[in-house]
C-alpha cells in the first residue's frame, strides 16, 4: 500500500512538473531581464540617427523603443543597417525587432508582424526653390530619388514614370537634390521636413498634396511571441503621457489626440 501511494505522489508531482513547464513556453509572456536585438537605421532624422559626437543612436523612435522596453522590462540592442536590409532581417529572423519609420503595408504584413502603430506619416516631393514641379503629377520623365526599399520607391515605379534613383540613405538624395543631380526627391513627409528645416530651409520646398499616408509600426519577425508585451508597453504609454513627453521633444508640439 505504501508503495503504491509512493507511486501516485510520483506521478502527480512529475505532472504538475511538466504542466507548468508547459505554462510557461506556451504564453507570450516572460520578456522581463531578458535582451533583444533590434534592427535600425542611423540616419533617418528625427526618428533615429548615430550622433556623432557620442556615438550613441537618438531620436524619436529610438526614445520610444526604450520606454517601451522599460515598460516591459527588458533590454534592447541596436544594430544599424541599410533600410532594405532591415526589412530582409525581419523575414530571416536575424533580428528579434526593427524600428526605423516602418510603414504598415499589406505587402509587408505577409511575412512580418507589426505592433500597434505608434505614428501616423505619408509621401511628400521635396523640390528646390525655382522648381515648376507642383505635384506628383508633374515628375514623369524627371529624374526623382527616393530610398532604396522605401514605400516611397515602391510608389515611384508604380504609379508614375519617373525615372527613379533608390539611395541606400537618404540625405545621399537630399545632397543630390541641392546639387542638381535631381529634380526632385519622394520621402516620408517628417523626414522631409526635418532636413529642410535643418539644412535647406531657403533652397528646398515641399510641393503637392501628401500621398499614401501609411502608420509607422515596429517590426517583428512572423509569429514573434513579443508583439503581445510590446503592444501592451506601447498602450500603457500613451496612458501614462510618456509618449506625448516623447513627441513633444523631438516634434515641439503635443502628439495627435489618438496617441494622447
Amino acid at each position: 500500500m505504501k508503495k503504491w501511494i509512493l507511486s501516485l505522489v510520483t506521478l502527480v508531482t512529475l505532472f504538475t512538473l511538466v504542466a507548468c513547464g508547459s505554462d510557461d513556453g506556451s504564453s507570450g509572456e516572460g520578456v522581463e531581464g531578458k535582451t533583444f536585438s533590434v534592427a535600425t537605421d542611423a540616419n533617418f532624422q528625427p526618428f533615429e540617427y548615430l550622433n556623432p559626437d557620442t556615438g550613441e543612436m537618438e531620436g524619436f523612435d529610438i526614445d520610444l523603443l526604450n520606454a517601451i522596453a522599460d515598460e516591459a522590462g527588458f533590454e534592447v540592442e541596436y544594430e544599424t543597417m541599410n533600410f532594405d536590409g532591415l526589412l530582409a532581417s525581419m523575414r530571416s529572423e536575424r533580428h528579434d525587432m526593427g524600428i526605423a519609420g516602418i510603414s504598415i503595408t499589406d505587402d509587408r504584413d505577409e511575412n512580418m508582424d507589426f505592433s500597434d502603430k505608434y505614428y501616423d506619416s505619408g509621401l511628400i516631393l521635396a523640390v528646390p526653390q525655382d522648381s515648376d514641379i507642383e505635384s506628383i503629377d508633374d515628375v514623369d520623365g524627371m529624374d526623382i530619388g527616393s530610398r532604396q526599399g522605401s514605400t516611397s520607391e515602391a510608389f515611384l515605379n508604380d504609379e508614375t514614370d519617373a525615372n527613379v534613383t533608390a539611395f541606400p540613405e537618404i540625405v545621399t538624395a537630399y545632397m543630390d537634390l541641392e546639387a542638381n543631380r535631381l529634380d526632385a526627391v519622394f520621402y516620408d513627409l517628417p523626414n522631409v521636413q526635418y532636413y529642410i528645416k535643418e539644412n535647406a530651409p531657403d533652397s528646398l520646398k515641399t510641393v503637392g498634396d501628401l500621398q499614401q499616408g501609411q502608420p509607422y509600426g515596429i517590426a517583428f519577425p512572423e509569429g514573434s511571441d513579443l508583439v503581445e508585451p510590446v503592444n501592451e508597453a506601447l498602450a500603457t504609454i500613451i496612458d501614462n503621457g510618456t509618449y506625448a513627453e516623447i513627441y513633444q521633444e523631438w516634434f515641439g508640439e503635443e502628439p495627435p489626440e489618438e496617441f494622447q
